[in-house]
């Protein structure tokens, strides 16, 4: 299973948050290859890696925390999460000395939203999400999609910037199915193997670290929450409608939301708005942010909202790997005209549409077209489709294959 270290996108911005904080927390959902991360970074050659899934470092983490951190001079403190205590000691520890990259923290729970991080860490540490891994790191690139180099590009040079670019051709139901998590992307060879490993990994969440953050009674529950917001990813989340349909109170859903949006197992995805007002009090969409793992809990064959979220996990991983990371929304109009994802990076949008069909036609481009009405400033629209052709599709919208972007 060992292979060579395969680079992240996130990699370069791991080391210049270290040169600037004292304690910087890479935080992922479980098996999305944090530890791998931070084992492979060179500037954390000599950091002392220390894992609290290890019971005996938990056990002397939690009798003397202070004396845990003098282990080293700088450590890697792996799953920090099983053992808050640490937090405080940390804290202590930077207050009296503060040393640039002398801490650097991973966790499967967002320590972001963790009570004991929020209040003891405030202004020294720094947060660094890695998600499941993209196509191009799988190709041993170590990038997200062209994003960047679209939203700097008039779209009158995006279809000689896509076509110029090194990007295999692949059938996208192949790359939905194989999906991010590093095990069943690059070591599982069927989908039947990778089946096995979802199922796995689910129980693991549900029996270890669910259990762990005590915020669920009925752990049955949660999974069918999860296998309903699979059957929905991609469209909006009315809670009340969810609620109805598991039996469930408002209040528990709202709850169970809120514990996968921490495990990094869902993702809100706010609407787009100039008034930021209206971007808070309007319905997000959800997604996993994975698609085979979305495949997995469907149980059926990849559908265009599994491409959808595809290009989501490239977009996710290219916005956290920014040093300003640029937001990222879905557009719905009350007449129900709709672009899946708009890039906001200052004052350039870019706004994305993901068909799944070979032949897109015009018809398939109205959401952008909309869009770009409503907002001139945005230079042009870009639909992804199955197919091969890059073109001009319609007004300022381009066409281009889901794999030359991805």
């Amino acid at each position: 299973m060992e292979t060579a270290f395969l680079p992240r996108a996130a990699g370069p911005l791991l080391e210049r948050l270290m040169r600037v904080f004292p304690v910087v927390a890479v935080m992922g959902a479980r098996q999305v290859g944090k530890s791998t991360l931070v084992r492979h970074t060179p500037g954390l050659a000599q950091h002392l890696y220390l894992s609290l899934d290890d019971l005996d470092h938990r056990l002397q983490a939690q009798a003397d925390p202070h004396a845990f951190l003098h282990r080293g001079e700088r450590l890697i403190l792996d799953e920090v999460q099983r053992v808050p205590e640490l937090l405080l000691a940390i804290k202590r520890s930077v207050d009296e000395e503060r040393v640039p990259g002398r801490f650097v923290l991973t966790g499967s729970a967002h320590l972001l939203l963790h009570a004991h991080l929020a209040d003891t860490l405030a202004g020294r540490a720094a947060h660094l999400v890695l998600w499941p891994m993209t196509r191009r790191e799988q190709q041993g690139l170590g990038r997200a999609g062209l994003w960047g180099e679209l939203l700097s590009a008039p779209p009158q040079i995006w279809p000689s910037l896509l076509r110029e670019a090194e990007a295999p051709r692949e059938d996208w139901g192949m790359a939905v199915a194989r999906g991010g998590f590093p095990v069943p992307a690059l070591h599982l060879k069927d989908w039947e193997e990778r089946q096995l490993w979802f199922r796995g990994y689910l129980q693991t969440y549900l029996e270890r670290d669910v259990p762990a953050l005590r915020a669920v009674e009925n752990l049955p529950e949660l999974r069918r929450l999860l296998e309903a917001l699979a059957l929905r990813s991609g469209n909006l989340l009315n809670q009340s409608e969810l609620a109805r349909e598991l039996g469930l109170s408002q209040a528990t859903v709202h709850r169970y939301l809120n514990l996968l949006e921490v495990s990094f197992l869902l993702v809100r995805l706010r609407a787009y708005a100039k008034s930021r007002t209206k971007r808070l009090i309007k319905a997000p969409k959800v997604y996993l942010p994975d698609p085979a793992l979305a495949l997995y809990l469907t149980g059926g064959k990849p559908s265009g909202a599994h491409l959808e979220t595809l290009v989501l996990l490239d977009l996710l991983a290219f916005r956290d790997a920014q040093v300003e990371p640029p937001g990222l929304y879905y557009w719905r109009t009350a007449s129900g005209q709709e672009v899946d994802f708009v890039l906001e990076a200052g004052e350039r949008l870019l706004p994305v549409e993901v068909k799944a069909t070979p032949r897109p036609t015009p018809k398939d481009a109205q959401g952008l077209l909309a869009f770009l009405a409503e907002y001139p400033e945005a230079q042009g629209g870009l639909l992804l489709h199955g197919g091969e052709g890059v073109f001009p599709l319609v007004g300022r919208v381009v066409a281009a294959p889901w794999w030359r972007v991805i």
